[in-house]
């Protein structure tokens, strides 16, 4: 008789075991979000574009101008955003065999015009037309929103004309995107 109750007992114990007993932990999760911004080239996926070369092998290419392909380029922002333009000298610098090297100015030679705006801005000044560039910072995108995925796309046009020699002309563009 003493198996049966110490069975029994084991029982009662096991059915209290089973009881709901509930315990809870509360954790507080901060978000730091700080202002972010990017500006990055399509085709590279950084900051740095592949160099664009412009070709003059024709009379009238030196009478003309020549005209480069679209460059796309991204902004990812957490605000409103506007972006500026300007080169990094104000005269191309020279690699040739002229001597003394040849001083081509920047500004009235190349032009630039904003030839897409996926910004959800405004292209700022005359930049929806091609416009001289200079070692000035201009605005090119007024009022961008904020956003993963804020793409627009520039072209350049240079008519250096028949005054300077042969070698190759190389200035840096620079693109600057600051938040609001």
């Amino acid at each position: 008789m003493k198996k049966i109750i110490a069975i029994a007992a084991f029982s009662i114990v096991g059915m209290a075991a089973k009881a709901q007993v509930a315990s809870t932990a509360t954790q507080t999760v901060n978000l730091n979000l700080s202002n972010a911004i990017e500006l990055t080239f399509t085709g590279s996926g950084t900051a740095t574009g592949a160099a664009v070369n412009l070709a003059f092998n024709t009379v009238n290419d030196y009478a003309n101008g020549v005209q480069s392909s679209a460059q796309e380029l991204k902004v990812r922002s957490n605000k409103k955003f506007d972006v500026t333009v300007k080169t990094n000298n104000a005269s191309f610098s020279y690699t040739g065999s002229t001597t003394p090297a040849p001083v081509m100015p920047v500004s009235g030679v190349l032009g630039l015009k904003v030839s897409a705006n996926g910004t959800g801005g405004t292209i700022a000044g005359s930049f929806a037309g091609y416009t001289s560039l200079s070692a000035t910072a201009a605005n090119l995108i007024a009022n961008g929103l904020n956003g993963g995925n804020q793409t627009f796309s520039v072209m350049y046009n240079a008519t250096p004309g028949f005054t300077y020699p042969a070698g190759t002309y190389t200035v840096d563009v620079v693109y600057t995107a600051t938040q609001q």
